[in-house]
């Protein structure tokens, strides 16, 4: 038996852009070692069917994609006859792992078809730099880095970005090779004054940098541009309950299904998990994860795991299993399921580390 057709290399939910109308749905991806398969979710389990595959021969995996200003989390699968393929992923370390997994399969099959020639890599090297130039393509306002509110301890800060959104600017415009370089090119930025430290965390981080990099590469690091420059907006600060909500540092995030309370249907959602104050809230990925549809706080709330064997009480609907319940402290009961069992086991322990 070809093991291309039965090795998995990874699985898991992806929010994909579709072709014809340019909406955004939570698929299941299954990425084999020649294609990347992906299957639509109904009332919490799997079709038996796939509704589309992308053939990885030739592939150009584009990672981080920057175009979609509201999608951080998006890269791009171009296949060989052009077609694009657009998916975003729960979290910057699942993008970069799914986008390394795609790529490295699509060298595996360039590597057997050309065995005695090696695979070109692109080079580059960080020197001789013109910062001022770096500022000014930062700055564009088209084409430059997005700015927009952030929430940092209780506060929410206007018209600034995060250490992780300038490093995914840097690598997408080919202005660093990677990660590790664009923090250096960022260092150097902050340390000419063209950035300047936006709230606590990148403020304390510059304080105690040593001989680390000034500038974190962190989704809760805050920076503008200097006051020097004309202002596209100054930043401002502005605190309210909801801030104070988002404001805990971010313990775990990941697509999980959630029961619906009044329809009980099914419905991939994105949950973040925070700490000090501790929350859960989950988002429709369809959409952001700015805004939140939903969320409680997690002071005196019950988690438990389900049997998978028959259906437990208050559960509706075709499911997969992995099933753990949260009760909050109002008496409200969450109903979720997992996609593995390790990922259920990993979440209940998560929580209750915040309970």
């Amino acid at each position: 038996m070809d093991s291309n057709r039965t090795t998995v290399l990874r699985e898991g939910f992806l929010v994909k852009r579709g072709h014809l109308v340019h909406n955004w749905k939570a698929r299941w991806f299954v990425l084999m070692p020649d294609k990347l398969l992906y299957y639509k979710y109904e009332g919490g389990k799997r079709d038996s069917c796939q509704r589309g595959k992308v053939m990885l021969k030739d592939c150009e995996v584009t990672c981080p994609y920057l175009e979609y200003e509201s999608r951080p989390l998006v890269f791009k699968v171009k296949t060989k006859s052009c077609v694009e393929h657009f998916l975003e992923a729960c979290s910057r370390e699942e993008r970069d792992d799914w986008a390394a997994d795609i790529t490295a399969a699509v060298d595996r099959l360039r590597s057997a078809r050309h065995a005695d020639t090696p695979i070109n890599h692109h080079e580059a090297k960080l020197h001789n730099i013109d910062l001022t130039k770096v500022l000014d393509s930062m700055y564009d306002v088209h084409s430059g880095i997005n700015m927009c509110n952030h929430v940092e301890q209780g506060c929410t800060y206007s018209n600034c970005f995060s250490g992780s959104a300038v490093v995914d600017w840097l690598v997408f415009m080919n202005l660093a090779l990677n990660r590790a370089e664009a923090v250096t090119l960022a260092s150097a930025l902050l340390e000419e004054g063209f950035l300047r430290t936006v709230g606590h965390r990148s403020v304390e981080a510059l304080r105690t940098a040593g001989l680390s990099e000034l500038f974190v590469d962190d989704s809760t690091a805050l920076y503008s541009f200097s006051d020097s420059l004309k202002k596209r907006g100054s930043v401002k600060v502005e605190t309210s309950l909801s801030a104070v909500e988002l404001s805990g540092s971010v313990v775990k995030r990941g697509f999980l299904m959630k029961q619906g309370h009044r329809r009980k249907n099914w419905k991939v959602r994105l949950f973040v998990l925070r700490s000090e104050p501790a929350f859960l809230h989950y988002y429709d990925p369809t959409k952001d994860d700015v805004s939140p549809v939903g969320g409680f706080s997690l002071h005196g709330c019950l988690v438990s795991s389900l049997e998978d064997n028959g259906v437990p009480s208050g559960v509706k609907g075709n499911i997969q299993g992995n099933l753990f319940k949260i009760i909050t402290h109002t008496n409200t009961h969450y109903f979720i399921q997992a996609p593995t069992l390790q990922e259920k086991m990993d979440w209940i322990d998560a929580i209750k580390e915040q309970t």
